[in-house]
């Protein structure tokens, strides 16, 4: 494990934080929009609301757990653009979408952008103590809740415009379907939840962190097949029958990780935690040590993305500390081998490419764009060496 937590720290601040460090825009500010596969910046490409947001969670978390001075300049400057550019001062909420000079371009609101909107100024707060950046995050709490949330059926919306008018949910569905309800949207909100409340433990935070997990136990987790429904419509039905192996053991430490900020040892939410692990342990890890991404009816899609195994490292991390099973550190040494030899990108001045083939060739996809940030690699990174250094 020594050898392990040494390789990552070094990956962390040698490899990933210098690629996007490089990123960084002074005239229009936050970070340029996208690097091509040949690693060309374009510098006019637009910026994300999610990408803007987890930029500044990434290098606010860095600089809370590294203490390095050069990580919180640039949470100040990521801060500014997120608060400057892509928060909407007339009618409330982040941007989806704004171009490289911090113009709206697609001003859609989603609940989903919104959370991850809580969760960066929340670890900015935990960063700084900046208590405007917590007064934001307050804000986007209590939008979410006001507009995002139907009561009726104990849902978090998802999509809407830019007055607050509810859209059909284009931005977060696919495989040809309009889900009116995601599990992604709910992890992410739960995930947002969860750093809020250890920013600032109000009652309030608490109750719908609570309310999360109960949503998930009851609505979107499988109890017989150990798997979490993807697509649901406004009732909680699922649309299809899709297997997200990525998100599935996310949710399991994401979800674990808010039973402890809430001090919640109840077993039914801890079985559920663990079950999950074992599931995707048993069902998604192929005998390269990686994790495929999904499965839609008998389709498997064998494409090992590189989100889905940096979360599953720290998905199995936490398993393992819920269950002493030291086949879980099997699996974290199986996926870490696979990430190093095939994921992270050997070229000079690359990070990780987006994904792997099945037939093992790298994507020639985007490896900076709206959607692929520090956060997912940043945050496994983090979470193995604090978990592994107590």
């Amino acid at each position: 494990m020594d050898k392990l937590n040494k390789e990552i720290k070094n990956h962390l601040t040698d490899h990933i934080l210098p690629f996007w460090i490089n990123l960084r825009d002074d005239e229009n500010g936050g970070f340029y929009g996208k690097v091509n596969y040949d690693l060309t910046i374009d510098k006019k490409a637009e910026k994300g609301g999610i990408a803007a947001s987890r930029f500044l969670w990434s290098f606010s978390a860095a600089y809370r757990m590294t203490k390095n001075e050069e990580y919180l300049q640039y949470a100040h400057h990521l801060y500014k653009f997120l608060i400057d550019k892509v928060f909407d001062h007339e009618h409330q909420g982040l941007f989806w979408l704004v171009d490289y000079q911090g113009n709206p371009i697609e001003d859609q609101k989603h609940v989903y952008t919104q959370s991850f909107g809580v969760y960066a100024l929340s670890e900015y707060y935990r960063a700084t103590n900046n208590e405007e950046a917590l007064q934001y995050a307050t804000e986007l709490f209590n939008l979410i809740e006001t507009k995002g949330f139907d009561s009726v059926n104990n849902a978090y919306k998802e999509e809407f415009g830019r007055e607050w008018n509810e859209l059909p949910n284009e931005k977060l569905s696919e495989n040809g379907i309009i889900a009116d309800v995601t599990t992604n949207t709910h992890l992410h909100v739960l995930e947002a939840y969860t750093n809020l409340y250890k920013a600032s433990p109000t009652d309030e935070v608490k109750k719908r962190l609570i309310n999360l997990i109960e949503i998930f136990y009851e609505k979107i987790y499988d109890k017989e097949t150990k798997y979490l429904n993807v697509f649901f419509d406004k009732n909680w039905n699922s649309l299809m029958p899709l297997k997200s192996y990525g998100h599935d053991i996310e949710a399991s430490w994401l979800i674990d990780d808010a039973l402890k900020a809430l001090g919640l040892e109840e077993e039914k939410y801890i079985s559920m935690v663990i079950d999950i692990a074992y599931n995707i342990a048993e069902t998604a890890v192929v005998e390269d040590g990686s994790l495929v991404n999904e499965q839609h009816d008998d389709k498997i899609d064998f494409t090992r993305v590189w989100w889905v195994q940096a979360e599953a490292m720290v998905g199995f991390q936490n398993a393992y500390e819920r269950t002493k099973d030291e086949k879980f550190l099997k699996l974290i040494d199986g996926l870490w081998e696979y990430t190093k030899n095939n994921l992270v990108d050997p070229r000079e001045g690359g990070e990780w490419f987006w994904s792997i083939e099945p037939d093992g060739k790298p994507t020639e996809r985007a490896v900076g764009e709206p959607w692929k940030t520090p956060y997912h690699n940043s945050r496994f990174c983090l979470e193995m060496i604090e978990r592994n250094e107590g």
